[in-house]
């Protein structure tokens, strides 16, 4: 199933992460082009994981304000990066179906599938961390409780997440579901849309 591979992937990319543990770490894709989708979970998920730490860094109550500004313009980046990254798995899988031809009672689901891969790929961070913290020797018996039980339930959140997931792509490859992408369009970003922006210009 396609989700198997992308918790295994988002799975070694997290744990390659915390090998270094910091943001500002070089990132290398071990899946060239020619494992496109591989490609493009393996760096979506890095942009996540980085994003992830990013927002523990800027909660700081001691971070100095130019360094916050900083931060803050490198998570707006980020998450330019993560959106762009979203279509372009949603590109992969428009591709991948061109030729399925949907029924005529074929119906369209909430969200495309990339945005469910986002979803899953945020998930997976939050398993390792609530694992991390069901765990941790330095906590009291009663915070590595709550925390497990927590994790039990991201655990199943994964199970249900992945199961839809997966039903959705093959609803799609049986033309039972057909899929849209629509850009984000993002406005606070664009000089032309931004107010702010555009009467800087």
């Amino acid at each position: 199933m396609f989700t198997d591979k992308a918790n295994k992937i988002f799975q070694d990319v997290i744990e390659k992460y915390h090998i270094v543990n910091t943001v500002d770490q070089p990132f290398e894709n071990p899946y060239d082009k020619s494992n496109l989708i591989e490609h493009l979970l393996y760096r979506k998920c890095w942009i996540d994981t980085v994003q992830w730490h990013y927002e523990d860094i800027i909660r700081d109550p001691q971070i100095d304000p130019v360094a916050a500004l900083t931060l803050k313009r490198q998570i707006d980046a980020s998450n330019q990066d993560r959106t762009d990254m979203v279509e372009y798995i949603d590109s992969y899988f428009l591709e991948k179906y061109k030729n399925v031809s949907p029924k005529e009672n074929a119906t369209i689901n909430t969200e495309s599938p990339a945005w469910g891969v986002d979803r899953l790929s945020i998930l997976a961070l939050k398993i390792y961390h609530m694992n991390e913290e069901a765990t941790r020797e330095d906590a009291t018996d009663a915070h590595r409780e709550a925390c497990q039980k927590k994790l039990d339930i991201l655990l199943e959140q994964r199970v249900d997440l992945s199961t839809a997931i997966d039903t959705l792509l093959t609803d799609i490859e049986n033309g039972d579901k057909y899929m849209k992408v629509y850009k984000q369009m993002k406005m606070y970003n664009d000089d032309e849309l931004n107010p702010v922006l555009r009467s800087q210009k």
